[in-house]
């Protein structure tokens, strides 16, 4: 449970400061005390949508919140969301590590680069 609500704030603290909490951290540390990868994308899942919930909030009440800019991004999120979980369903969970691994080693490449 401890080991829980570090992985929260961990993630909460990466998200405010870097942009980056939610998969990128939830998934790996949820992994890593024992979760296998459909529960922890699961999990992540559930825990962005309090976590996003909570910064929109706070950006709304500085005035950062683009509504029509947001809605434009996150209707069709949802939209990808349903289709990615069907897909999930259907693919082995070590090809889905072994994708969400290639994702994670792609972004640090980039960044790396792009620097």
């Amino acid at each position: 449970m401890a080991r829980l609500v570090l992985i929260g704030l961990a993630a909460g603290f990466s998200s405010a400061l870097l942009g980056v909490g939610g998969g990128t951290v939830i998934v790996p540390l949820l992994l890593f005390v024992g979760f296998e990868i459909r529960a922890a994308t699961a999990t992540s899942l559930g825990a962005i949508a309090i976590t996003a919930a909570a910064g929109a909030a706070v950006y709304a009440v500085h005035g950062d919140v683009e509504p029509v800019y947001a809605a434009l991004v996150g209707i069709p999120a949802a939209g990808g969301v349903v289709l990615g979980t069907t897909l999930q369903q259907r693919v082995r969970m070590r090809t889905l590590s072994y994708l969400f691994a290639a994702l994670l080693v792609g972004i640090a490449a980039y960044m790396l680069v792009a620097a």
